[in-house]
């Protein structure tokens, strides 16, 4: 949805929701719903549950969570795995930032921003903030965002009454949703051979690694081999 300068904040904030909730809410809602199942499973309240979606905001560092307090381990032990797991938002916050940032924005607002900085709000938001007028983006941003966490905690609190009533295949997709959507909003958002390079060649080195690698190193690897290849095609594009 196309968002006009002379716009109020109410209705940009609406534009926001109306964009998240076109698909990509729904998409990170149901991929959260196996989030709801684990909290029940190892016997956590579904408030835990829903509130580890609004505070963690990340499906991946919430099934660690989850699995290793089944598994007894000390919460310290814990505490970093979570904190290391969440490492891959660094690059990506970085990424989107520029795009909100404006003269005189507080830091706290910024903290704000990068709190909701996940797969599905970077990806739709690099693909979407540049058509948007520069005072208007952190209002569209957080309206996208904020509706995407609440259909994504609806999705938690689902998730954790419909343990064992969900075949088997039908939850195993509902995980797969996240990447796939990934992936196609990544390809939506392709701009120049560097882009194209980066995803091109990810997606080969992905499965090298992990067979060569792996221990949790393989997708570093392969990004930063593919990133730093993309930044060369990248540089030699531009005219001298």
């Amino acid at each position: 949805m196309s968002v006009s300068a002379d716009w109020g904040w109410q209705r940009v904030a609406l534009a926001g929701v109306r964009d998240a909730l076109s698909l990509p809410a729904w998409i990170v809602g149901f991929g959260l719903v196996g989030i709801g199942s684990l909290a029940h499973d190892v016997g956590y309240p579904v408030g835990s549950a829903v509130l580890s979606t609004i505070l963690v905001w990340a499906g991946p560092s919430q099934v660690l969570f989850f699995a290793s307090i089944a598994a007894g381990a000390a919460w310290s032990a814990i505490a970093i795995a979570v904190a290391f797991a969440s490492l891959r938002f660094l690059p990506m916050t970085v990424a989107i930032l520029p795009l909100l940032r404006r003269p005189g924005q507080s830091v706290w607002l910024q903290l704000l921003l990068a709190h909701y900085v996940a797969v599905t709000a970077w990806t739709e938001g690099l693909r979407r903030l540049p058509a948007i007028p520069v005072h208007q983006r952190v209002v569209y941003f957080l309206g996208f965002a904020n509706t995407c966490m609440a259909l994504s905690s609806i999705g938690t609190f689902s998730g954790y009454y419909l343990l064992g009533q969900l075949p088997l295949p039908f939850a195993a997709g509902l995980l797969c949703l996240t990447p796939i959507f990934f992936l196609v909003s990544l390809t939506a958002g392709l701009r120049h051979r560097g882009d194209v390079t980066a995803l091109v060649l990810g997606l080969v080195l992905a499965p090298i690694c992990q067979r060569f690698i792996g221990g949790g190193f393989d997708l570093i690897v392969a990004g930063l081999i593919a990133g730093t290849v993309a930044v060369f095609v990248g540089q030699r594009r531009k005219p001298a």
